[in-house]
């Protein structure tokens, strides 16, 4: 806006005068949180801006049928006429609705007691006014603040950009900057008073505009104000500088809010064959020769990986204490070093970006020296095994870097040893269970001796009664149901039956009548990490357990688990499947599952008595 610098002093001098006693008004937890916008982000969601997946959840319940609502927070910003949204309407949409009712309940009735003197005449900078009959229907739910804002730039066009533009120059103006001025405490104080000063300033600004304004009455003024006050204020302080005070005061609540032991999870991107535990960025090079796994560089630790690009998985533990033990159950390579932190809070990132939120700043948020010991599995083939690490994190004085476990490939091409031969482990047939649709929860029953039709009504289903299964899936959501249901191959050599999250085939009585002719045994597993192999023959259940078994097994048993590690977490699913294979003679294949899938028929499973 093109306001004039005489219009600008005299306005300073006018905002200047009432901007301590708003300001002394702004409740602290609301400034605060204005007050950071400015503020580098932190891991998580911005404490102002709307949850998504609750807001969409609120949608869905206050829509009408049908109604078709997308996710975001809960807002709805009218357009001026010509469609184009203001800057300042925009930065007070994104603000959590919450804050806004806060702030205007803080502040409405302070408005109108506003008295500023001498404020130059701003109506020749106002839009062209609209006249009129007006009405008004809101059909969500939202601050009043946004809502008289949105009124008064659809009825007085520009007006939200004067208050924003006015705010802009005010905030360096001699008369208003002084008072911006924050002070040395701890790291809310300093927040609140960032917050509330810029929101005081920007009050006072929208007040001398709105009240010139020739709006009518159905406007709510007050509320007009600090919407359009607590967008401006917004704007400003996702630019302006944090205090001085204010990093040293961070850092001081960061530290004491920093419990031990620590532990999260999550992926992080991969580029160029490693990702780093660092304070910065992931720097160039990294000499791997040593140990194959780990190289230590300035400001932290480069991991080396198998995948070239992508992302991986990784599990990270900040202790109090050293390890007792060295664990290598599970993983092919565990390597440990030491590195110094010049300022603590390094985080787990890749060379081209940060991975999930919950990795970053993980590490204490102070300097000295810790040990870091990576476990790491799956390097070798990352495009059939899940590449996974897990970072061990504790303060340690410097030790010299020790391998507690070198078996992978790759580990020992880097280190310049010869190559270990290495036999292909069976359950390396049945890594297409992780793609598919059974991925997360099901049994697997493999019947032998039996038509489809027994299999059925072993698992007390009517073979005379199919249904579609994509039908009995929409039944079951619609109710909110689990009740079970199964669908079943003849796969020549055996019957596969098989429950999309369900466990009948788990249970003594269905293994039982199933095997009564031959031979039956299932595997199920859950989202949870539960599992259980059973196992029957003429019609009597010789085992069931979650693996790794434990006490005597039949012989026929043992030989089915021979050579199958179940310590090792990886490809438990595939190896208990191995172990179905062994005992009935049938490899359960994708194409099985997928001629199960084709064919499109379930049944429903009855009560038991």
């Amino acid at each position: 806006m093109d306001v004039s610098g005489a219009d600008v002093a005299r306005l300073a001098v006018a905002v200047g005068a009432v901007l301590p006693a708003v300001a002394a008004r702004v409740p602290p937890a609301p400034a605060a949180a204005l007050g950071r916008l400015g503020a580098a982000d932190e891991p998580g969601p911005h404490p102002l801006v709307g949850r998504s997946a609750a807001v969409a959840a609120f949608r869905a319940r206050m829509a009408p049928r049908g109604a078709q609502m997308a996710a975001g927070p809960v807002r709805v910003r009218p357009m001026p006429p010509g469609g184009t949204e203001s800057p300042l309407l925009a930065a007070l949409g994104e603000l959590s609705p919450l804050v806004v009712e806060r702030l205007l309940g803080a502040l409405e009735l302070a408005v109108p007691g506003l008295r500023l003197a001498d404020v130059p005449d701003l109506a020749a900078y106002l839009g062209t006014v609209h006249t009129g009959r007006y009405a008004f229907v809101h059909t969500t739910v939202q601050s009043e603040a946004v809502t008289a804002a949105g009124m008064v730039e659809q009825l007085c066009p520009g007006v939200a950009d004067l208050v924003g533009s006015l705010c802009g120059r005010l905030v360096t103006h001699d008369q208003v900057r002084r008072l911006l001025a924050v002070g040395p405490g701890d790291e809310t104080s300093v927040a609140a008073g960032h917050g509330a000063a810029h929101l005081a300033l920007a009050v006072a600004t929208a007040a001398a505009v709105v009240g010139q304004a020739p709006l009518p009455d159905l406007v709510d003024r007050p509320a007009a104000v600090v919407g359009l006050a607590v967008g401006a204020a917004a704007m400003l302080l996702r630019a302006a500088p944090m205090p001085a005070a204010y990093e040293a005061a961070l850092l001081d609540k960061v530290r004491a809010e920093y419990l031990l032991p620590r532990h999260t999870s999550g992926t992080v991107p991969v580029s160029g064959h490693r990702f780093a535990l660092t304070e910065g960025e992931v720097p160039a090079g990294g000499d791997f020769d040593g140990n194959g796994l780990l190289s230590v560089v300035d400001g932290g630790v480069l991991v080396r990986t198998g995948a070239g690009h992508g992302t991986v998985r990784v599990i990270a533990r900040v202790l109090a204490e050293p390890p007792e033990l060295v664990d290598t159950s599970g993983w092919d390579e565990v390597v440990e070093v030491s590195w110094r932190a010049s300022r603590g809070s390094a985080s787990v990132v890749g060379p081209d970006g940060g991975g999930d939120p919950q990795l970053r700043l993980m590490t204490p948020p102070w300097p000295g020296d810790y040990r870091l010991r990576v476990h790491a599995r799956g390097r070798d083939d990352p495009d059939e095994a899940e590449e996974i690490y897990e970072l061990l994190v504790w303060a340690a004085p410097p030790a010299p870097q020790v391998v507690h476990l070198r078996t992978d490939l790759l580990g020992h091409r880097l280190r310049g040893e010869p190559e270990p031969a290495r036999a292909p482990r069976p359950e390396a047939a049945y890594r297409w269970l992780r793609r598919g649709t059974l991925a997360d929860a099901a049994t697997i029953t493999v019947v032998t001796g039996a038509r489809v039709e027994q299999v059925l009504e072993a698992f007390g289903a009517n073979p005379a009664r199919p249904e579609p299964m994509r039908e009995i899936a929409l039944d079951l959501a619609a109710r909110g149901s689990i009740d079970p249901w199964v669908a079943a191959l003849d796969a020549g050599d055996a019957v596969v039956a098989v429950e999309y999250n369900g466990f009948q085939g788990a249970s003594e009585s269905v293994l039982v009548r199933a095997s009564a002719h031959g031979r039956a045994a299932s595997l199920y597993w859950s989202v949870n990490a539960d599992r259980r192999l059973s196992f029957a023959e003429g019609g009597r259940l010789l085992a069931a357990f979650e693996p790794p078994a434990t006490g005597d097994l039949p012989p026929t048993v043992a030989a089915a688990l021979t050579g199958l590690d179940f310590e090792d977490v990886r490809d438990r699913n595939a190896k208990g499947l191995v172990a179905v294979q062994r005992f009935t003679g049938h490899a359960v294949t994708a194409d099985d599952v997928a001629r199960i899938e084709a064919a499109g028929t379930g049944f429903r499973i009855a009560p038991q008595a």
